[in-house]
């Protein structure tokens, strides 16, 4: 846990994927083509404190549709990729665009489409509902599955890593 911490401790970026990560991997299409998610308002809220703590948050996605543009706009994250086929050139371009080096960032995934930048970056973490291939090749896993906690355990322990939870959770319980 000592190594994870470490790397942890370094991690100025942290880059989600959205389907199996941020929603549970299931995709409602209504009859008219109009797509719906459901997102973890605690991942939300976990985003929104490790913003806070000093930590920008980017999306890397394989597919493109609004309701990810409006959810991201309102937790405050400008740095969304949708339509990303291959993710690695958009990792590339925030990571270039915040000035960091690969051990900076963390990359939080669940399917083999993203072992392309989890095995460059820093922090590879996998959720624990990820493919095996992606378990076997992260550095951390989660214990909650993705669309169910995932990624507030994610901003937690990486707070916790770099010693900013109590303080951000502070700002929320005594404002």
């Amino acid at each position: 846990m000592q190594e994870i911490e470490a790397r942890a401790g370094r991690i100025r970026l942290a880059i989600f994927d959205v389907d199996g990560v941020l929603t549970d991997s299931s995709l409602f299409l209504g009859d008219d083509g109009q797509e719906y998610k459901a997102f973890n308002s605690k991942d939300g809220l976990g985003m929104k404190l490790l913003q806070l703590s000093g930590v920008e948050i980017g999306i890397i996605t394989g597919r493109t549709s609004d309701v990810v543009r409006i959810r991201m706009e309102s937790l405050g994250i400008e740095h969304v990729h949708q339509g990303q086929r291959y993710k690695v050139p958009a990792f590339e371009q925030m990571r270039d665009k915040l000035g960091l080096g690969n051990e900076q960032v963390a990359y939080i995934g669940d399917d083999v489409v993203d072992l392309p930048v989890m095995r460059r970056v820093g922090l590879a973490i996998a959720v624990q509902n990820a493919h095996d291939r992606v378990k076997k090749e992260a550095h951390w896993q989660t214990l909650a599955c993705g669309g169910h906690g995932a990624a507030r355990e994610v901003c937690e322990m990486l707070m916790s890593a770099q010693g900013t939870l109590d303080a951000t959770l502070e700002r929320y319980l005594n404002p």
